[in-house]
Formats: C-alpha cells, structure tokens, sequence
C-alpha cells in the first residue's frame, strides 16, 4: 500500500511540472528594442568625444632643426608654458583661488601671434592633478575668448586645435 501511494503522490507531483514552458518571445523582443537602442544612440556619443593626437611609438627620428614645439605643463604648484627644444618661456604659479586660466589664455595668445601657422600643442600632466583641471587647460589651449567691447559679445578664436597630451616628466 505504502508503494502505490508514493507513485501516486510521485505522478502527480510530475503532472504539476509538465504544464511548465518557457517563453522567449518576450525576451527576444526585449533584446531587439536593446539593440535597435544602442545602435540609434551610438551615433550621439561619438560626437561628443574629442579625437587626440598621441605620437606612436614607431615615430621616425627626423634630422630637421628644431622647430618650436609648444608644451603645457600641469602641475601641483601651477602651469609652465614652455618650448620642447628650448625650455621654459613662463610660468603661471597657482594661487589659493586655483589656476589662473586667463594668464594662461593671454600667454598662449601671445604665442600665437608669433607662430600663427603652429596648430600642434601637448599638455603633459602631473599624477593627481584632477580631471577637471585637465579639461580646463586642454579647452584653453584649443581655443581662447575675446571680449568684443564694439558688438559686446564674446569671439572664440582657435589657438592650438590639435592637442596631444602625456605625462609631466618630474
């Protein structure tokens, strides 16, 4: 007696389990509102982002004379704006109030005026400078703004577009 009511508990127990199905209409529509998604936002983000100019490390070395090449240094104690081949031209020391950006604009303006053809520049940067502050020097070193007193409105001019950017040497 005992055996047929365990087959029979057993049977039903089975029967209970046969009605399961699993559905997967619903998740291939899910997935394909996913994709179709991404795929329309994917063109938005690209536009977004800012295309730098890194040197590879099969760069050939060239026998030319040193031309002037323009180095931003970012650092703790404030900004240097100097020549790769020739050094240092100024520094910008920071002060309590942070880095001073319109030193930094009026210098780099300066420096275009000289070299009106150069479009290259490089920020190099100290570790724990923050990101923000990167972004900052990097948006001053491409283009610089001008207070037109005549129309009364603000005139960007482009300085250095094609900026590279690496590590402060120490």
């Amino acid at each position: 007696m005992e055996l047929t009511g365990r087959r029979s508990r057993l049977g039903r127990h089975l029967h209970k389990r046969e009605g399961a199905e699993i559905n997967l209409v619903s998740m291939i529509d899910m997935m394909t509102i996913l994709v179709f998604f991404l795929l329309v936002h994917g063109g938005f983000v690209r536009l977004a982002v800012l295309q730098l100019n890194l040197p590879s490390a099969q760069s050939e070395a060239r026998n030319e004379p040193p031309a002037f090449e323009l180095e931003v240094t970012v650092r703790e104690s404030g900004i240097e704006i100097g020549d790769r081949s020739t050094g240092l031209l100024s520094r910008i020391e920071k002060t309590d109030g942070g880095y001073d950006y319109g030193q930094l604009t009026a210098h780099l303006t300066r420096i275009k005026r000289q070299f009106p053809e150069k479009e290259e520049a490089t920020v190099l940067v100290e570790p724990y400078i923050s990101y923000d502050v990167v972004v900052a020097v990097m948006d001053r070193v491409r283009v610089a703004e001008e207070r037109d007193a005549v129309l009364n409105r603000v005139n960007r001019v482009e300085l250095f577009p094609q900026v590279s950017v690496g590590d402060a040497p120490l």
